[in-house]
């Protein structure tokens, strides 16, 4: 596993990271023991580095308990990041962020839930936010008095990470980027290589569609790909996506190397992004992780870029 300093914070992290979002039952039904097994199999793999957020799980909140229990007794050895933002709106009970204090409880609330006393990284789960203040007032507050050490913003606006930077104390974004999504590269990681922010991707495997694993007869049963399905909000979009899939195949012919390359492709850009690909198993955990042990040459990507076009 390759480690790399993390934006201003100065920490060593790993390349590849583990997002918890998966393990919360949202993907399909994980139970306990496995999703605990798969948190212990990334950190033997490697990974010092998990993300979560308050909403993640069905019920809510249920990522961040499953990834509390799992890293007990090494807590001290790894990185962990949460967001706020989106507690019970699947459920038509949105928590309103409206004030310091009500940010400040929803962070408590996490630790408890983390069983840790402390945070790495706090992030605004609110992507297009136009006034963050009330994220900056309390976030500031957290650091002060030691319950994180570092926060920022997820989204994948650039505009909003300058709102969000506006004092120059954004430390981390997290932007949803890939081989099929490559917008981040116009614009937004640049500005984080001149702001020393630190960047954490989501979607690297576009929701697992990077793994080969799918085509256009693939059914979707879970909550979150649900719109790609025939007749979906989204299916011209996956249609349009599997499309480039099918491109790469010539190039990578089984789904771990898939699932190698899309790892890779996001880690090499020169912002230095960590990727935070998410897992329902051991053995999912363990793949990723093994993506972290080299980067592409500039041949490499110049090659998967001429592939997608």
């Amino acid at each position: 596993m390759i480690y790399r300093e993390f934006g201003k914070t100065g920490w060593e992290v790993s390349t590849i990271g583990l997002g918890t979002w998966n393990i919360g039952n949202q993907w399909g039904e994980v139970d306990d023991v496995t999703a605990w097994a798969t948190v212990r199999q990334a950190f033997d793999s490697g990974v010092n580095l998990f993300d979560v957020a308050e909403s993640y799980g069905e019920p809510n909140g249920l990522s961040e308990e499953r990834l509390g229990t799992a890293l007990a007794g090494i807590r001290h050895q790894v990185f962990i990041v949460s967001k706020i933002g989106h507690w019970g709106q699947r459920t038509g009970q949105g928590v309103p962020k409206t004030t310091v204090d009500m940010i400040r409880l929803c962070a408590h609330a996490s630790l408890h839930r983390l069983r840790t006393d402390w945070l790495d990284v706090e992030l605004c789960h609110e992507g297009n936010i136009e006034d963050p203040s009330v994220y900056l007032e309390a976030f500031e507050i957290l650091k002060q008095r030691g319950r994180i050490r570092a926060y920022g913003i997820s989204t994948d606006s650039l505009e909003v990470l300058k709102r969000f930077n506006v004092n120059g104390t954004c430390s981390v974004v997290e932007v949803n980027y890939s081989m099929l999504n490559r917008a981040p590269e116009e614009d937004l990681l640049p500005y984080c290589q001149d702001h020393g922010i630190a960047v954490l991707v989501r979607g690297p495997l576009r929701k697992g569609l990077l793994s080969g694993k799918y085509d256009e007869k693939a059914v979707f049963s879970d909550s979150v790909r649900s719109s790609w399905n025939v007749g979906g909000a989204r299916r011209a979009q996956f249609e349009a996506e599997v499309a480039q899939v099918e491109r790469l195949r010539e190039r990578f012919e089984s789904g771990q190397e898939m699932v190698t390359a899309a790892l890779r492709y996001v880690i090499s850009h020169p912002a230095s992004p960590i990727a935070i690909p998410g897992a329902k198993s051991p053995e999912q955990a363990a793949m990723n992780a093994a993506a972290g042990d080299r980067l592409f040459l500039k041949e490499e990507l110049a090659e998967i870029r001429d592939l997608l076009g």
